[in-house]
């Protein structure tokens, strides 16, 4: 145990590609409805800014299944409580992690990085990473240019798992 608490980013790796690694037969059994919206030149995509990143810290509320543009399939989102202020955040699509596969629960103090949209007229978060505590990071997307996993090879997957091993 002592091992794993002088090593919090080598932990923090792990779980991530445990979880990404759990999800991703998922990826690959996804269908055509169900990646309906997600791909990387659709609209939602690229309302993601990764030059305008924000970092918002809470309490998470719940999680929601939602619709995130009108004819998309579902998504797993949540819901921040910042200081009072209840805050929308889209982490990703349903057939790439649920709520329960994000490692992610209600009453847990969190750290979201990400980009904000507005959409049908209400500010949403788009998140790329949700941390919770030292050693646990949820990622669904490259902080650098917004490329959200779930529209990675696997070759740009293993890639980003030998960098995040680093």
């Amino acid at each position: 145990m002592q091992t794993l608490l002088k090593q919090p980013f080598s932990v923090l790796s792990v779980v991530f590609w445990l979880v990404f690694l759990t999800c991703s037969p998922s990826l690959y059994a996804a269908s055509e409805k169900e990646m309906k919206g997600w791909g990387i030149d659709d609209e939602y995509n690229k309302l993601y800014n990764p030059k305008e990143l924000d970092k918002l810290k809470g309490e998470v509320v719940t999680f929601k299944e939602i619709e995130p543009l009108p004819g998309m399939s579902k998504a797993t989102a949540l819901i921040l409580d910042e200081g009072g202020d209840k805050i929308m955040v889209h982490l990703c699509p349903l057939w790439f992690a649920t709520a329960k596969e994000t490692g992610i629960k209600r009453g847990d103090k969190v750290k979201i990085k990400g980009s904000w949209v507005e959409i049908e007229g209400e500010d949403v978060f788009l998140a790329s990473k949700v941390k919770k505590g030292e050693n646990y990071e949820f990622k669904v997307r490259l902080t650098q240019d917004g490329t959200p996993f779930w529209t990675m090879t696997s070759e740009q997957l293993i890639r980003e798992r030998e960098r995040d091993q680093e």
